[in-house]
Order: C-alpha cells, then structure tokens, then sequence
C-alpha cells in the first residue's frame, strides 16, 4: 500500500491525475491531506479539501483509495497505515530537488518506507495549487486546472453560496 501526501489546497488535476495512476500500482492507496500547511494564503478548510477529494474519488470509482488527516510526521502515519511506499509528485527540476531532500530525510527515519517520484501527465505538468489560488483570487476560470468538486466549491464562492 502507498501514501499520496500533501495539502492539496486545491486539488489540481495534476494531483487526481497522480491519485488514479496511484491507485492503479497499489491494492490501496491512502491521500493524506495535511493539517497544517506553511503555505501563505489557504483557499479551503482541511476539512473542504479532505470533503472534495471524498468526493472526487467517489465520482472515479476509486474504491481501494481512502482520504485521511495527515497531522503527525509522514513517517509515522505511514508506520500507522502500514505503507511501505510514500508518492510524491515532481513537475520540474526545482520540485526534484526539494522531495529528494524530504525523501533522504524520510528514509534516514524510517529506511522500510521508500519514496517514489512520479511525474504528472504531460498536459498537465504545468499546473500547480498556487497559480489555481492567484487564478481564484482574481477571478478567472479555474475549471481547466480543477477537479469538478473543487470547482463547484469555488464557484459557489464565487456566487456568495
């Protein structure tokens, strides 16, 4: 079994792209969304994001993928999960060098979990949570980089619902 970590504030289609060819490597795969993030400017609640991506999941027919709070160190909730692989998503050289550093630090706690890097799909390797954020903020049509649930929620937003 596999942990997709992150924040996922929003949901990208790049981060669903990961999350169903995850799912098709691993007989579970569990989306740790965490808690707490060190990212300026949240858009939704842990509680929203953990909500969309439920949902999102459900929509795909997902039914070996979980949603679950991540509110401890990555490697202990894998411990507790009983993973042995963490997934972690990497578009360009800068996001390589920053995992691997995450990855050696990961492994230096707990050598039994290994790290795999995957790539997004080509078409959507360009798309990140912060230009979906600065995108929202103003105004402008996010639904080419979101998920259907996380669009609605903005949309919504947008309409004072």
């Amino acid at each position: 079994m596999a942990v997709y970590p992150g924040t996922f504030d929003p949901m990208t289609l790049g981060h669903f792209d990961l999350i169903k060819r995850s799912a098709a490597l691993y007989g579970r795969l569990v989306v740790a969304v965490a808690a707490s993030s060190a990212k300026e400017g949240a858009l939704f609640t842990l509680a929203e994001r953990v909500e969309m991506i439920r949902e999102d999941v459900a929509k795909a027919g997902l039914s070996n993928v979980e949603v679950k709070v991540l509110d401890t160190l990555l490697v202990d909730f894998c411990r507790r999960e009983g993973a042995s692989v963490v997934i972690r998503g990497v578009r360009v050289y800068s996001d390589f060098e920053y995992e691997f550093q995450m990855a050696l630090t990961n492994r230096r706690m707990a050598p039994e979990i290994e790290t795999l890097f995957m790539m997004p799909s080509e078409h959507l390797s360009y798309v990140t949570a912060s230009t979906v954020r600065e995108i929202a903020r103003y105004g402008g049509d996010t639904a080419p980089f979101v998920t259907e649930a996380v669009q609605k929620r903005l949309l919504d937003r947008e309409n004072g619902r």
